[in-house]
């Protein structure tokens, strides 16, 4: 028993000498360790949040991408147009919030293997204006255009705060549901500001 017990012992020995003999036979197999670890984690536990997505998550990424594009626009007419200096100021925070927050998503859309819309909306949402909405609001100037932005960016708020919380209820994604409500709060503060303003106006 003896004899078997040392036998153990040293063949675990000579393993263990052979093994740390060599440093590039450890560094290889801690290799082969952290590539199997790495696949294992790639093929289970998702290695970062925006692997992990539903079809509520894709539906509000290609939605919200237009709208706030359509949001932009606007934006960009009130740098223009305005003749409000807090019209005009909401306007270029509106802008900062939103063209980064389009890249983000799609940046998720191209990530996750799905169509990153472009140039058009592509589905019908809420609170979008229409072509001849757009048309009017290029055509205002002055104070005339300072109300019709403010009462135009109400209703697409509003349209963009219900996408929010629908992506809040329905999607699995943690990096989406998180944009969504920072997009609802963001957006909610922003409509009574507008509100203020159209009653101002």
């Amino acid at each position: 028993m003896n004899k078997i017990s040392y036998a153990v012992a040293a063949g675990a020995l000579a393993l263990l000498t052979a093994c740390g003999s060599s440093g590039d036979s450890m560094v290889a197999h801690e290799g082969m360790a952290s590539s199997s670890a790495a696949a294992a984690t790639t093929a289970g536990a998702q290695p970062s949040a925006s692997a992990t997505f539903n079809d509520a998550d894709v539906m509000f990424a290609q939605m919200m991408i237009p709208h706030h594009e359509q949001a932009v626009e606007m934006a960009d007419m009130a740098a223009m147009s305005a003749g409000d200096t807090e019209v005009k100021e909401l306007a270029t925070k509106i802008k900062a919030a939103q063209d980064p927050e389009i890249q983000t998503m799609k940046g998720w859309l191209t990530d996750w293997g799905k169509p990153v819309p472009e140039g058009g909306m592509g589905h019908a949402m809420p609170g979008v204006m229409s072509e001849e909405d757009m048309k009017k609001l290029e055509a205002a100037k002055g104070k005339a255009f300072d109300k019709l932005f403010a009462e135009q960016m109400i209703e697409h708020h509003k349209g963009a705060i219900e996408m929010a919380k629908t992506e809040q209820a329905n999607g699995s994604n943690p990096e989406a549901k998180e944009l969504a409500k920072t997009i609802e709060t963001a957006q909610q503060a922003e409509v009574e500001q507008l509100q203020k303003m159209v009653d101002r106006l």
